[in-house]
């Protein structure tokens, strides 16, 4: 499924190979986005075409997702990750941009900020912060523990995926999934995601981060927004990081749950701009 506007390259991650959806608008400010857990860089599908008049976006696929390679032995540590991010902003020649995560993506963007805080000009995190939710993170891991391997058809995926997130168009689903299934050689489809990620193993992993560390060393404008219905992220930590942070912020965007480009993207989207319109 492709799109007249993007262009998919590979670029060098930390000693691997990362899809980066680009969107174009060359000698614009850069802003590179970095979805969650078990999701890909069309995440953003809705956002990314709506601000490429203004900003040359990306969208990066995270090690083990979408079409950026697996790691063997599974080095899936939040160090990874961050170092990942660090050689696709090399390999892309940027220097300073913004840089939106969602999730997983947020808590690798905020990692990425405090230790490199000469790139990051403004900060977008989306439904996370330094605490999480335990049901709603632990809900997300076993749907992804639990889910079914193999589908018939991306329609079969499509109906399994709504009974978990209803707040979901079928086409904004069929979009996803689309993007985040694979075909077999037999027909059916199974997921583009290192089936680690699936295993009780990893649904059961803690890394023991102290994220509060590095939000505080922070400083860049930051904007935080939390699904309003979200089970995973409380708005009291919200305030929190705005109490800790002079410069950071957070908006709540209605009928939207954890997956708040997805959720609502109209009120997503306002939510952005609005801060970005704030700090040009």
């Amino acid at each position: 499924m492709a799109h007249a506007q993007r262009t998919d390259r590979f670029v060098t991650g930390h000693r691997i190979k990362i899809h980066v959806a680009d969107w174009g608008s060359e000698g614009r400010f850069p802003m590179l986005l970095i979805h969650g857990f078990a999701q890909t860089a069309h995440t953003w599908d809705e956002f990314a075409p709506a601000v490429r008049d203004r900003y040359h976006v990306y969208a990066m696929d995270q090690r083990g997702h979408g079409d950026s390679d697996w790691t063997p032995g599974g080095a899936y540590k939040a160090a990874d990750f961050v170092a990942d991010i660090a050689g696709v902003v090399k390999s892309l020649g940027i220097q300073r941009m913004i840089l939106c995560g969602m999730s997983l993506g947020g808590r690798n963007s905020i990692m990425f900020t405090a230790m490199s805080p000469e790139v990051v000009e403004r900060l977008v995190l989306v439904d996370v912060g330094p605490e999480m939710i335990e049901a709603g993170t632990r809900n997300i891991r076993n749907f992804v523990a639990s889910i079914p391997a193999e589908f018939d058809s991306i329609d079969a995926a499509i109906d399994y995926a709504a009974k978990f997130n209803p707040r979901r168009s079928r086409e904004n689903l069929y979009h996803r999934l689309y993007h985040n299934l694979q075909q077999l050689p037999s027909g059916k489809y199974t997921w583009k995601y290192d089936p680690v990620f699936r295993a009780k193993e990893w649904s059961e992993r803690r890394e023991a981060i102290d994220l509060w560390s590095y939000f505080r060393k922070i400083t860049r404008p930051t904007l935080i927004v939390r699904g309003a219905q979200s089970d995973v992220f409380a708005a009291e930590t919200g305030q929190k990081m705005v109490e800790v942070h002079p410069t950071c912020r957070m908006l709540e965007v209605e009928g939207a749950g954890h997956s708040v480009m997805g959720d609502n993207p109209a009120g997503f989207r306002a939510a952005v701009e609005a801060f970005l319109a704030e700090h040009t």
